[in-house]
């Protein structure tokens, strides 16, 4: 293998989608990692990529990509019912893998990659963000630390606007659940991922999972018919015995984001921004003494990566690639791996049994290592 990891992405749009705005500059950053092809559908949007971000190669069939020899990781950030076969493919002919969440459209997916890769002896992760990003490792590390105490109640909320805005046609292939990127599969994997980061595993939850919008208004004019979930609430018992509440929606105009409060014992802990994934929050805090709550600083050690990485949505993304190749020199497996994923997968349709029985679900409870390598 080459000093540095040799990387080939595939979905490296030049100029839209979520590589262009956080996979390429983050891997562009980092040290561990030689940019040798970029792939997308078309040749055209291939080659502009590969010009704009100096990658050797350009690809238009990502079999290509995937069956390049000089190719030790793929990383996967295209569609979600495309990651099964990009990622079955990579995995077949030997290459470590690095896909964006959801892993699958279905849990049955997540699991057949999750196993190929284990079976093949292979390096895995998967783009729940949350693992990596400093604000939430630091919410993290004060309620572990007994910053708060005990954790008795934890409450998150997250709604993202959209829900009626209209549609391009190349956008109305979301609409159709068995896609598998919807409200529940994406954003409420995304917050479910932090939430449990932060507070521990449920043992227990009783859910509604809804579609508000039945249909979606197109540009132009017209509706599309939806079956997506676009709304989840829950409630459930915390492994260590508290209670925890979350809803997370999409909403039709003005989403007021993330909020996460957790209360203890001995304190409150708050965080707040746009999504739990994607970007900084703003932390606050206060002991029982306290008058009221105060703003918490992220301590530097918890940004791992290079200052040469763009604030904003790049972060998080160079933390994971960075953690990745750390843990693929080292031979480790640091979460999420595919089984992580597969497990937010069982958890998600746990979540969906809940709502459609009317009933309480029990819940094994899992927790993921989260120290960097």
């Amino acid at each position: 293998m080459a000093e540095q990891l040799r990387i080939g992405v595939v979905g490296a749009n030049p100029t839209v989608g979520w590589a262009s705005r956080t996979h390429m500059p983050a891997l562009l950053a980092l040290p561990e990692f030689d940019l040798v092809a970029v792939c997308t559908t078309k040749r055209e949007s291939a080659e502009a990529s590969a010009a704009k971000y100096e990658a050797k190669r350009a690809y238009w069939n990502y079999r290509d990509l995937v069956s390049d020899p000089e190719i030790d990781v793929v990383d996967v950030c295209v569609k979600v019912p495309n990651h099964h076969e990009i990622v079955i493919a990579a995995l077949e002919v030997g290459k470590h893998v690095y896909c964006e969440w959801p892993l699958g459209a279905t849990t049955t997916q997540a699991l057949e990659m999750a196993e190929l890769a284990a079976a093949r002896g292979l390096h895995s992760m998967v783009g729940l963000q949350a693992y990596a990003s400093p604000s939430i490792l630091r919410l993290r590390q004060l309620v572990a630390d007994g910053w708060i105490g005990r954790v008795l109640s934890a409450t998150m909320t997250s709604f993202q606007p959209g829900l009626l805005q209209e549609r391009a046609p190349d956008g109305v292939w979301r609409a159709d659940k068995a896609a598998g990127a919807h409200t529940l599969s994406i954003s409420a994997g995304h917050a479910i991922a932090a939430f449990g980061l932060c507070v521990g595993p449920l043992v227990e939850t009783s859910a509604i999972v809804d579609t508000l919008a039945p249909q979606w208004p197109l540009r132009g004019g017209g509706t599309v018919d939806a079956n997506a979930p676009d709304y989840v609430a829950f409630t459930g018992r915390l492994d260590g015995g508290g209670v925890a509440s979350l809803v997370v929606g999409t909403i039709p105009w003005h989403g007021s984001g993330l909020r996460i409060e957790i209360y203890g014992s001995e304190g409150t802990l708050t965080a707040t921004g746009r999504q739990s994934q994607a970007e900084a929050l703003h932390l606050q805090g206060a002991r029982s003494g306290d008058a009221q709550l105060a703003d918490l600083e992220v301590p530097s050690e918890l940004r791992w990566i290079p200052p040469e990485v763009p604030d904003g949505t790049p972060v998080n993304v160079a933390q994971m690639m960075r953690r990745f190749a750390e843990s693929i020199r080292a031979d480790e497996h640091p979460s999420p791996t595919f089984d992580d994923a597969v497990q937010l997968h069982r958890l998600l349709d746990a979540i969906e049994r809940s709502s459609a029985n009317g009933t309480s679900v029990p819940l094994t409870p899992t927790g993921p290592e989260m120290a960097r390598p």
